[in-house]
């Protein structure tokens, strides 16, 4: 099944989409993380909404929002191009790193930062080199804590498209603190159109994952494409690191990472500082991932920091 939010006259609305793309809305009140808290809900509510809905809303003309809050955004590294092509900003000679390959290596990122496939960007205050990263995120359906990968895979309930956002002079400034990433990931995290349950994709799983097209655009020019099932880790692993020592619930976000070519710093540490701009105001970022949906999002300007001192000088 596939679901989505919009907003309406109500306020906001989960919906189920039907065969032909129609927005059929469930009963207010209810959200994808409380209805992913009860194994089968999600599905009985969205079987009800399809057998009675008189009407609904074509996804044309619906006002998306992202498909859920979620309440903690863990954002992976599983894609070692990738990891090898950030790490030339810092050292050209740079490869994949060993710990690559003995943990699925994650941040925290900032849910109160998440926004809609069609919202406005704002340049993060300071920002210079604002960029963006192409990933897909796996959505925690059921509780669990220090999983195994197999039973992990029954914990992951479906996917979004996720656009991370960069404030990459931000990120690299903090991180010589050897710290972070975090206020370079603090401002916006778009989610895709649609949260799509994992049976969906079942026909089209491929190694450690799906094999599923993904692509970037800014103002319609293609910048980078890679697919899904080019990630070393699974999600199931992702979902069993993350369960390691604590929980994972409901509604979590398990982000992928970057894929190849998915963002501009990965570019830039491959070719040079200047192989392309970094996103300015004005500027449209577009992502697709196939049968995923995707983010459409423009940026606009930001606001200027207010300056912050230390208590007392060195």
């Amino acid at each position: 099944m596939r679901f989505v939010r919009h907003r309406t006259d109500q306020g906001p609305a989960l919906a189920v989409l039907d065969d032909e793309d129609v927005l059929i809305d469930l009963p207010r009140g209810l959200d994808l993380p409380a209805l992913l808290a009860e194994d089968g809900r999600l599905a009985e509510a969205a079987n009800r909404a399809l057998r009675t809905a008189a009407h609904g809303t074509p996804l044309a003309e619906a006002a998306l929002m992202a498909p859920l809050d979620p309440p903690t955004v863990r954002d992976f590294s599983t894609f070692p191009e990738h990891t090898a092509g950030i790490a030339r900003n810092v050292d050209p000679d740079a490869r994949v790193p060993e710990e690559f390959w003995e943990i699925p290596a994650f941040y925290f990122s900032n849910p109160y930062a998440t926004v809609g496939p069609h919202d406005d960007v704002p340049v993060p205050p300071g920002c210079d080199r604002f960029d963006f990263e192409l990933e897909v995120a796996a959505v925690v359906g059921r509780a669990g804590q220090d999983l195994t990968v197999d039973q992990a895979a029954d914990h992951i309930a479906g996917f979004v498209v996720l656009n991370d956002f960069s404030a990459r002079d931000v990120q690299f400034h903090e991180m010589r603190l050897r710290l972070g990433p975090a206020k370079g990931k603090d401002t916006a995290t778009a989610l895709g159109t649609v949260f799509v349950t994992a049976d969906e994709l079942s026909h089209r799983r491929s190694g450690t994952s799906y094999d599923l097209a993904m692509e970037v655009r800014v103002n319609d020019e293609a910048i980078g494409a890679d697919r899904l099932d080019n990630m070393a880790w699974s999600f199931p692993a992702l979902a069993a690191y993350a369960s390691r020592g604590t929980w994972i619930r409901p509604g979590d976000l398990l982000g992928s990472g970057t894929c190849q070519g998915g963002c501009l710093a990965e570019l830039w540490g491959r070719h040079g500082a200047d192989f392309l701009p970094p996103l300015r105001p004005g500027d449209v970022v577009t992502t697709t991932v196939e049968l995923l949906g995707g983010t459409r999002n423009r940026i606009v300007p930001g606001v200027a920091p207010h300056e912050i001192r230390p208590g007392r000088l060195s």
